[in-house]
């Protein structure tokens, strides 16, 4: 029997500039976004306490419908996979990145907003497990290759 392994991800945190969407050639969309999460803790030498921030790339496929509200400032709750991938620049040379591939993402807020951003509350992927109320994404086309399958960074104009 095969091992198992896990590829989960889960940040909540703020987002440095507003989500860029653009559309494959299939005229799908994809969002992409950057999420700033804290780490804090204290030295153990000095005693002093030291903070630093993490960023994270987060790609959420068919979001066009919740790219209005992912806002910079914005607090969100991500959750997804890891993906990591490579791509040709426009010099021709390989360049790899690591990236969350959004499943869920949920607005909680933005700094002195509270919970209540004015738009859809959260938005996923999947269909509502919960009795919360989810924006849906809008209708696909009938064919769209898997995310992790020919979308290179040609393809995505952004």
């Amino acid at each position: 029997m095969a091992s198992r392994s896990v590829n989960k991800v889960i940040l909540i945190g703020h987002l440095g500039r507003d989500a860029e969407t653009a559309y494959t050639a299939s005229q799908v969309a994809v969002t992409k976004f950057s999420v700033a999460t804290n780490r804090r803790w204290k030295d153990q030498q000095t005693g002093e306490w030291k903070e630093e921030t993490d960023w994270s790339r987060v790609v959420l496929w068919r979001g066009e419908n919740v790219a209005p509200y992912l806002t910079k400032g914005k607090q969100v709750y991500v959750e997804g996979r890891l993906q990591t991938r490579s791509y040709d620049d426009k010099d021709g040379k390989k360049v790899w990145t690591t990236e969350v591939v959004a499943d869920d993402v949920i607005l909680l807020g933005g700094r002195g907003e509270g919970g209540m951003g004015g738009g859809p509350d959260d938005y996923s992927q999947e269909p509502a497990m919960r009795s919360a109320p989810r924006a849906r994404p809008a209708a696909a086309p009938a064919a769209m290759p898997p995310p992790s399958e020919g979308v290179g960074e040609d393809d995505v104009p952004f």
